[in-house]
């Protein structure tokens, strides 16, 4: 009779290495160990590394206030379980440490350089150079698609309407899958993993959301640059 192995893991801080700046605090950095079949692998946490980026902060008042950590835990957790539960049937740590990387992958943070420099141009484009550089400072403390947010609050909403519509065109596709990655009262962990997007029933709501949204846009091209984000 073949034995089998269970798949078990947890998360930690990892109290040997030094305590790293986490949004104004020190801790220690968040560790993950998975075993099976009486080996161990121990990594740091993907979502912990992608969180201590100063866009997932929000300022109040001057003050900084970083994702609670509990959060983190918890996308951390749903990404190691998905994993274990996907490879039931060929579990190994190597297959494991593969799809981590593979599926932790956050589709909004790959994006954003390539929007950047859509929004860069398009604003030099417009007569705005000094807006331009001021949006090139700003994405390196807040998210782009926040501060497209705001542009709607001050912008010509002809110029506004124009800056979304080319977005399609010429920059990936981070402004439409923001917004329907959006949810009331979302945390400040806004993330859409590659695990995210292969979720059941994601494949059939997002051309439900386009079609609904953006008639106008072909969605097969998303769909396809959104394909070819996750393979690259």
């Amino acid at each position: 009779m073949e034995k089998e192995y269970r798949v078990t893991y947890k998360t930690y801080y990892n109290d040997r290495l030094k305590q790293t700046n986490f949004h104004g605090k020190l801790m220690y950095p968040l560790y993950v160990q998975v075993t099976f079949d009486r080996k161990s692998i121990f990594f740091k946490s993907f979502f912990f590394d992608l969180f201590s980026k100063p866009k997932y902060a929000a300022r109040i008042g001057g003050q900084v206030f970083g994702p609670d950590v509990k959060d983190i835990i918890k996308k951390e957790e749903s990404l190691v379980e998905f994993i274990i539960d996907k490879n039931r049937d060929n579990f190994s740590l190597d297959l494991f440490k593969t799809e981590y990387a593979y599926y932790g992958r956050d589709l909004l943070d790959m994006m954003e350089p390539g929007f950047l420099e859509y929004l860069y141009t398009f604003l030099h484009d417009e007569g705005l150079p000094y807006l331009a550089e001021t949006v090139n400072l700003g994405s390196l403390t807040c998210k782009l698609y926040d501060l497209v947010l705001d542009f709607k609050r001050c912008l010509n909403p002809k110029l506004y309407q124009k800056l979304w519509e080319n977005s399609f065109y010429y920059s990936p596709p981070y402004l439409v899958l923001c917004a329907f990655n959006e949810k009331p009262q979302q945390s400040l962990l806004k993330v859409f993993t590659v695990m995210d997007w292969e979720q059941p029933g994601v494949k059939d709501d997002f051309p439900a959301f386009v079609k609904r949204n953006y008639p106008t846009i072909i969605l097969g091209n998303l769909i396809k640059d959104i394909d070819n984000a996750v393979t690259s």
